[in-house]
């Protein structure tokens, strides 16, 4: 039987890209249909009394969340998943976004990642200049409340639905691979199973680890 798995991230997120990574390991040795969609940290924290550092991150981070919806609705769910990996590898794997920078326009920050990405799967350059406007922000925050509507809103990014019941998380700090992450796939969904099931968490002792 397949299990239907919906997957909303932030692709800034280095925790939900670990996560993202091992879903699609997961893929490899389970029988598994994603749905990959776009939610946003930015469209969460809106209003919220942040940090300086922080806040700057999140006004960088809206041009990237903006353009997975402009794909999410222009290009189809494949483009999407796509596009995460592209766009994934460059800031994370790649690391090459210096989240402590200043950019003249924060709406400019990812520019040079998010045109070759495009190029990498072969998406239209004028999708940058749609994510640089507001068109498409009923649906990223449709996608948000979508999210947020199964785990509440004191979360963050990834929120997985497995079958009936989503989750935040799993938050992972390495990446399984083969038949281990086949096993934590398999977990999960054992644990989604149940609707009175809500949370396991303990103390993060290490960082995110990409390969």
């Amino acid at each position: 039987m397949t299990e239907q798995v919906s997957f909303y991230f932030d692709v800034s997120c280095p925790y939900c890209w670990v996560t993202s990574r091992w879903m699609k390991e997961a893929e490899k040795v389970r029988d598994i249909n994603v749905t990959w969609l776009p939610m946003s940290l930015s469209v969460l924290n809106e209003g919220r009394d942040l940090p300086e550092d922080y806040q700057y991150m999140m006004d960088c981070n809206w041009t990237p969340a903006r353009l997975f919806t402009v794909v999410q609705l222009e290009d189809g769910g494949d483009a999407v998943d796509k596009l995460y990996t592209a766009l994934g590898t460059k800031i994370h794997n790649e690391d090459r976004i210096d989240r402590h920078a200043r950019f003249d326009d924060p709406n400019s920050a990812f520019d040079e990642l998010i045109t070759e990405a495009l190029a990498e799967v072969g998406l239209p350059q004028e999708r940058l200049a749609q994510a640089k406007t507001g068109d498409f922000d009923a649906q990223l925050r449709e996608n948000q409340r979508l999210a947020m509507e199964g785990v509440g809103d004191e979360v963050g990014t990834p929120v997985v639905k497995l079958g009936d019941n989503a989750f935040f998380g799993p938050v992972i700090t390495r990446i399984p691979r083969g038949e281990a992450a086949g096993q934590m796939f398999d977990a999960a969904v054992g644990l989604a199973q149940f609707p009175y099931f809500f949370e396991l968490k303990r103390s993060r002792t290490e960082s995110p680890q990409f390969d």
